[in-house]
């Protein structure tokens, strides 16, 4: 049975390294690290095929804009028939500070138009990895931060690295300790932006 890692952001190179694109450098690192093959299109998204240890996933990242991931992704869970349980989805997050991850399943989507998109079409029962990228400490329009580029790359690259090196532990379902090996991995001195 497959499981499904989705990260959302907004295709286009424009929109590489910004705040609302965590997901897809979370999705890359994983692709990267486990030596899955080179994503290829299929259904509005760009998709690969691996294993993480014993698991089968199935790595995507929507090719639409943010606003409309939902149905690239109802697209791959249909195909392959991917429990909801089996989905999860990193996501860039503004209510939770820089680098700070959370985990958690169901509930609201706090103005996050992906997970909008993804809860329209496949309702909210799946796992969200929530990447914090703080919020504006200016008068910053939230669209131009979240549009904007990361600052502190060093602390975002170690928070991805220590994801990554814990992916498993989201795979086994056991959350609470992945929560707690990726904030005890992270250094102070990377965490202001």
């Amino acid at each position: 049975m497959f499981h499904l890692l989705a990260g959302l952001g907004n295709p286009g190179t424009q929109y590489t390294l910004t705040r609302h694109n965590a997901g897809f450098m979370v999705i890359d690192a994983i692709l990267d690290k486990f030596h899955f093959p080179n994503f290829k299109k299929k259904n509005n998204a760009l998709i690969s095929i691996g294993n993480i240890e014993s698991y089968r996933v199935i790595l995507v990242k929507p090719w639409t804009f943010m606003n409309n991931s939902g149905v690239p992704i109802m697209n791959i869970v249909s195909l392959y028939k991917i429990p909801l349980d089996n989905m999860i989805v990193f996501h860039d997050e503004v209510e939770i500070d820089f680098c700070t991850i959370r985990v958690k399943k169901s509930g609201g989507n706090a103005g996050h138009n992906g997970l909008k998109s993804i809860d329209n079409f496949l309702g909210k029962d799946y796992w969200r990895v929530r990447f914090g990228i703080g919020h504006p400490r200016n008068k910053m329009d939230l669209s131009d931060y979240v549009l904007s580029h990361f600052h502190n790359l060093n602390a975002v690259n170690n928070t991805i690295s220590s994801i990554v090196e814990h992916i498993t532990l989201l795979l086994e379902k056991n959350h609470t300790t992945f929560t707690d090996k990726v904030r005890n991995t992270l250094k102070y001195e990377d965490i202001p932006d």
